[in-house]
């Protein structure tokens, strides 16, 4: 077996006891700046101010994540994406950074995110302040992604509702279908491949991994609005699969009940079974994020 020791050198910390809290704090500081500004800006503008910010936020973290040589990015690809308008942007989700850097490269994207993170002393100022979805209850998230594509913005939606578990991707949740139909929006693909497991479901904030960590982001197909949300569902997840299987760079993530590899596994270890790993609730014909 082919294995990648973590980093015990000084990079590797720096990543994660600098790189992490100063995220926060960047969030805590915005959360600062929102507050007011979305008194004194209310409507379009206080939402447009909000989505750069974010925009720009999470770029200087990118910066700061390169400057470390804790990442080697590839997201050459993603300089396209912020000319897309009134389009559901649809990325596999492997971790936790997947919303931070496509968030970085468009200055009008919303995204759909647990209900409890608006509330969240560091997220919840700022999303509110750009326009963000709370994924419950879910006839209103519909109704909101709906008004957000129609009014020109692009929406963020992990299609799996959660970080993956399962290799390639977990099961495939309704949501982006059913919000494509009534917004007869497209749904363009993002595809996600990462050498590394950091910060995947179940990765503890503070585990240093191994580093450098290569993150490349490619634009996928663009699927014409659905007719039928469950066959588009299907088509979609197929589609992923297929893309993503055979991925020199995917990282492998275990399923359920399966502790997770030494943090430098390589994508060439043998692999857990896929196993689908999310619980879809539906109403309005739609599926909505768990967590």
């Amino acid at each position: 077996m082919s294995v990648r020791r973590p980093s015990a050198g000084v990079l590797a910390y720096l990543t994660i006891y600098v790189g992490v809290p100063f995220l926060g704090l960047m969030c805590l500081a915005w959360t600062v700046i929102a507050l007011p500004v979305r008194a004194l800006l209310p409507g379009r503008r206080g939402t447009a101010f909000g989505r750069a910010g974010i925009s720009h936020g999470f770029r200087l973290y990118m910066n700061l994540l390169r400057f470390f040589g804790a990442y080697h990015f590839d997201t050459r690809a993603l300089e396209a994406l912020a000319q897309e308008r009134g389009v559901i942007v649809a990325p596999n989700h492997p971790g936790l950074i997947d919303a931070v850097v496509l968030l970085a490269h468009h200055r009008n994207m919303a995204c759909i995110m647990k209900t409890a993170l608006m509330r969240n002393v560091f997220l919840g100022a700022g999303a509110r302040l750009a326009g963000f979805i709370g994924n419950t209850p879910p006839r209103r998230m519909i109704g909101d992604a709906v008004e957000a594509v129609r009014d020109g913005a692009a929406l963020l939606l992990f299609p799996e509702g959660t970080r993956s578990r399962s290799d390639p991707v977990n099961e495939f949740q309704l949501t982006a279908g059913a919000i494509a139909k009534h917004a007869r929006a497209p749904v363009l693909t993002v595809l996600i491949e990462c050498d590394s497991a950091y910060l995947s479901k179940g990765w503890p904030l503070f585990r240093v991994p191994a580093l450098p960590i290569t993150y490349r982001v490619r634009l996928g197909r663009r699927f014409a609005p659905p007719t039928d949300v469950r066959e588009f569902t299907a088509e979609l997840e197929d589609y992923f699969r297929a893309e993503l299987r055979d991925s020199a760079l995917s990282a492998w993530l275990p399923h359920p009940g399966v502790p997770l590899p030494d943090p430098g596994a390589r994508p060439g270890a043998s692999r857990a079974p896929r196993e689908s790993a999310v619980d879809t609730t539906h109403a309005s014909g739609a599926g909505y994020p768990q967590g």
